[in-house]
């Protein structure tokens, strides 16, 4: 039998490196800046470097007593590791050191419960949580076992891991349910924002990157910024102004950290799939930030997890007023097509650039083709009347179906490189282009 040690606020932080120098990095900042966010009270930085993670304890035995010594000696209450360590390597440090181990999954985990607002974001918040759980449950006591069965059929009955077990089981199992059906009513939220041409305009980054602050200035809607990690949690969605007058809606979501929970990505597919369905992506960057290529390729990792690298992105460098010799601007490929805004959000500088580069790239997110299909492709039609606005359908004598639709520009492309749309075209289109190597003629 395993006994759980009981949990403080009072921490000891471990930050650990493996196969590179501690001071080539500032992991460790932004480490003591999660356990600062999570309310624990950190009494000593114990700093490890090693080759490779030790099997038994992660960061070897000599290097457990050390830390051993260190809780003594400050009475902590918790250790709080900067690495995702296995359930065994938990049980065994924390019978090592006689105090209980929370590793930097469960800390963020921690941080996520305390800051979800929403009773979808509490739901997505407990499935993660259980999911991480179910891996470490060391109950193993038989003061509750049931006796089940009839005669010559008695047992020892159900232990309690086996208990906590099924009902976490029957839990996760509820809890997906409900998402689902949170899921169900985003999607027909998306539909009829698609009927009505209205695009939705999502923000992505690295957390404490200015997301909120720049969502403010753009809509006034008043959320919650502070300057730390995850201060914002809950989506949040506002009505964009832009020059052209159009209606847009624009999306404030959770943001990114380097090794970001899989169990967390998983549970939040509900609220990511604002991101997925994006007509396009906002990625805001810290400018300042010293290591801002290593963040930007994080996030990167998570859309493409998380199923939304294919959508548009225009990335926002964020704080430019804090970079010596960087002024507000706007950036274009050798196309001409708007890429980069350098912004402050906070003092306001370039937000109008950010509004005449969003005119721009949303104005060109929709294409209106005319298609033609054989009675037999039924699927692919059906693909442009759920993807696209139809506005026309005829039937010709010899069966063909002539069909004039609008649809997403991505959708589009997508149906150019898995469907063969490119050749199904109407042949009286004149206006040539391409996209993404799909040489298409478009409708006038």
């Amino acid at each position: 039998m395993f006994e759980r040690h009981r949990i403080g606020t009072t921490a000891i932080a471990v930050h650990v490196s493996f196969g590179r120098s501690l001071e080539q990095h500032d992991a460790e900042a932004e480490f003591l800046e999660l356990v600062r966010a999570s309310g624990a009270q950190t009494q000593e930085v114990v700093r490890v470097n090693r080759k490779l993670p030790e099997p038994r304890y992660l960061i070897g035995e000599g290097k457990a007593k050390e830390l051993k010594q260190v809780v003594q000696a400050h009475g902590a209450e918790l250790v709080i590791v900067d690495f995702a360590i296995s359930p065994a390597q938990e049980r065994n440090l924390e019978r090592m050191i006689e105090c209980r181990v929370l590793d930097r999954i469960g800390l963020i985990l921690d941080i996520f419960a305390q800051r979800a607002a929403s009773f979808e974001g509490k739901l997505q918040v407990e499935l993660a949580q259980l999911r991480h759980l179910s891996t470490r449950l060391v109950r193993g006591w038989t003061h509750l076992e049931r006796q089940k069965g009839g005669i010559g059929l008695r047992g020892p009955g159900e232990k309690q891991l086996e208990t906590d077990r099924r009902l976490l089981a029957e839990r996760i199992k509820q809890i997906n349910r409900r998402l689902d059906a949170v899921i169900r009513r985003r999607d027909l939220s998306r539909r009829a924002r698609e009927r009505r041409e209205i695009s939705l305009v999502s923000l992505v980054g690295y957390t404490n990157a200015g997301k909120s602050t720049l969502f403010n200035a753009l809509s006034d809607a008043g959320v919650l910024v502070a300057d730390q990690l995850f201060a914002t949690l809950d989506t949040t969605v506002r009505r964009l102004a832009l020059p052209s007058k159009d209606i847009t809606l624009i999306a404030d979501t959770v943001g990114f950290i380097r090794d970001l929970p899989h169990e967390l990505v998983a549970a939040f597919r509900a609220t990511l799939e604002e991101t997925r369905n994006a007509s396009l992506l906002l990625h805001v960057v810290d400018a300042s930030a010293m290591e801002r290529e290593e963040q930007m390729q994080e996030v990167d990792s998570v859309l493409e997890e998380m199923g939304a690298g294919d959508v548009p992105v225009l990335e926002v460098f964020n704080k430019v007023d804090q970079v010596p010799g960087q002024e507000a601007r706007l950036e274009r490929n050798a196309e001409g097509l708007a890429v980069r805004v350098w912004l402050s959000a906070q003092t306001g500088q370039g937000i109008d650039l950010l509004l005449e580069a969003l005119n721009e790239r949303l104005s060109e997110m929709r294409v209106h083709v005319t298609v033609q299909l054989s009675p037999s492709a039924g699927r692919l039609r059906a693909m442009l009347f759920k993807l696209g606005k139809v506005q026309r359908e005829d039937v010709a004598p010899d069966g063909r179906l002539r069909i004039d639709v609008e649809l997403p520009r991505s959708d589009f492309n997508a149906l150019c490189k898995n469907e063969g749309l490119a050749e199904l075209l109407d042949a009286e289109q004149t206006e040539e282009t391409a996209f993404e190597g799909c040489a298409v003629a478009l409708a006038p």
